[in-house]
């Protein structure tokens, strides 16, 4: 019976497999006008936009990005284990943009949340539509969380006082006490590697102490029928549910004892990049 057990573990397929395994059907293309790629000195990053949690932090951003406010702005923070940020360069001789609401989390209704299936110590986690997610059901709202590679909007002590011009992933454990706390907008699919490796910040919270530090920003532009193109696996597919179940239950012969839970941003939804149609 041991070695039974030990080669039907030693045959469980992992997290690996299963996505490469997971059919055409598994997968949900990326809409193009959701895809922002940012070209810095270091590299380029492509990043998801989540309208459908912040609506008008992402057209704010989207406006911003359509007249050029991103070119020649700058990468101005790293903080260790925590996160990247950049901002647009300043608009010359107009009026800073009045802030924005503070979506922080949105109804619940309209939305099909993939439970977690373990238990979470901010809310009840889960997946929907390839995104992390939390919800409330007493309050009936649900939220983006704070995970590796989420992107946020800056701002100062007041809620409404983000306008999208200043943006943060993060690149370190995931700060969850951030959620309903910032306005996440979507999150980095390609290229952080690159840029989690510049240099940290010396000044409080890793700002860069000169602006001789920075790292430039050449352009950020929507994509368009050049680009590359992405999907995400559905988070309410089959496929995602033996992935997700295996990320809780490694059970490929090195774990002795497999958590049997997972936290939910340690289910890093897949993501690949595909060929041009």
């Amino acid at each position: 019976m041991i070695l039974l057990a030990l080669l039907l573990a030693v045959a469980a397929p992992g997290p690996a497999e299963i996505e490469a395994a997971a059919p055409p059907a598994a997968w949900r293309s990326i809409a193009p006008e959701n895809l922002l790629i940012m070209e810095t000195a270091v590299g380029s990053m492509v990043i998801e936009l989540a309208p459908d949690f912040a609506p008008a932090h992402v057209a704010a951003i989207r406006a911003l990005v359509a007249a050029g406010r991103f070119d020649g702005g700058a990468i101005t923070r790293v903080q260790d284990n925590y996160v990247i940020q950049w901002a647009a360069r300043p608009a010359a001789a107009a009026p800073k943009p009045a802030g924005l609401p503070a979506e922080y989390e949105r109804s619940a209704r309209g939305l099909a949340i993939t439970a977690l299936g373990s238990p979470d110590a901010y809310a009840e986690a889960g997946f929907s539509n390839g995104w992390p997610v939390a919800q409330d059901r007493a309050a009936k709202t649900a939220w983006l969380a704070h995970c590796y590679a989420m992107v946020g909007v800056g701002r100062d002590v007041p809620p409404d006082t983000g306008d999208g011009s200043e943006l943060y992933a993060v690149i370190g454990h995931a700060p969850r006490h951030l959620d309903r706390n910032i306005s996440l907008v979507g999150r980095v699919i390609e290229g952080l590697p690159e840029h989690t490796a510049l240099k940290r910040g010396t000044e409080a919270l890793g700002v860069y102490k000169t602006p001789a530090e920075y790292t430039a920003i050449v352009r950020i532009r929507i994509a368009d029928a050049t680009s590359p193109r992405f999907e995400v696996m559905d988070t309410a597919s089959a496929s995602f549910a033996a992935y997700k179940h295996a990320r809780a239950n490694r059970a490929d012969g090195f774990f002795i004892r497999p958590a049997g839970a997972v936290d939910l941003c340690n289910v890093r939804v897949p993501i690949r990049r595909v060929m041009a149609k």
